[in-house]
């Protein structure tokens, strides 16, 4: 999927080209984004800008998306972006962008602002699986390699199960935020052949390790991801884990 097993987590309206490139050296993948995609999803970013949070509200979302991998054509990672949308057209066209660019396109599940959640997008999808095999079903039609960001810890909500709707729908990729239940990352990588992200916490080798031990594939860094020093820590980690899987 992407070497090194460390990626950067999208971060709502700081996530570009810019500072993915930033730190290039140190990460296999980088989630930029998220973006809101449809008009729904575009008024709740609008409305949680007024409540002072970072969104990107380019005018046409899906060319920002093209520029975005555009600017990274030629980076030493493979790019990802992170869209929110409460309609499927919008996942199809952002998806077929992301497939001519070789990146990954990641179904927002997880952000969990009123105003998302009340639009249909956010980790309301984790509540309404149908809805969201629909998602990646149409977002995999198009040969795109189709990721989910979906959060632990929500009431009535089991992350296994989504995790088999996501690998019957198509999808390749459960990038799971732990919150503070990080065996839940386990109990993930043991439901389906999901190539799984793990996320939360991650500050250096041990929390890294912690992971990497519960069968997460790779991890992925969020609000640290300009600190090159954590960052490298945690892929030496990484490297290490995976170097001695493969020794003899």
């Amino acid at each position: 999927m992407f070497e090194p097993r460390v990626a950067l987590a999208s971060l709502s309206g700081e996530a570009d080209a810019s500072w993915a490139r930033a730190v290039e050296s140190h990460v296999g993948c980088a989630f930029l984004g998220g973006i809101a995609l449809d008009g729904a999803t575009r008024d709740a970013a609008r409305a949680m800008t007024d409540r002072d949070r970072s969104e990107f509200l380019p005018e046409d979302p899906v060319a920002f998306i093209d520029g975005q991998l555009d600017a990274l054509a030629g980076a030493p990672l493979r790019p990802a972006f992170n869209v929110r949308s409460a309609t499927i057209a919008p996942v199809e066209r952002a998806a077929a962008v992301c497939q001519r660019h070789g990146a990954i396109v990641e179904i927002n599940a997880h952000c969990r602002q009123d105003e998302m959640c009340a639009a249909g997008a956010g980790e309301s999808l984790l509540r309404e699986r149908d809805r969201l095999a629909e998602f990646v079903s149409a977002a995999a039609a198009t040969g795109a390699t189709v990721s989910v960001k979906g959060r632990a810890e929500l009431a009535g909500v089991s992350l296994p199960d989504v995790a088999r709707t996501i690998e019957a729908a198509g999808g390749d990729v459960f990038h799971v935020d732990a919150m503070d239940s990080e065996s839940v990352v386990a109990d993930v990588a043991d439901a389906t052949d999901l190539f799984v992200v793990a996320n939360n916490g991650v500050r250096g080798r041990e929390t890294a390790e912690e992971y990497l031990g519960y069968g997460a594939d790779a991890v992925s860094v969020g609000r640290p991801s300009d600190k090159p020093e954590i960052l490298r820590a945690v892929r030496a980690g990484t490297d290490e884990w995976f170097a001695s899987e493969v020794s003899p």
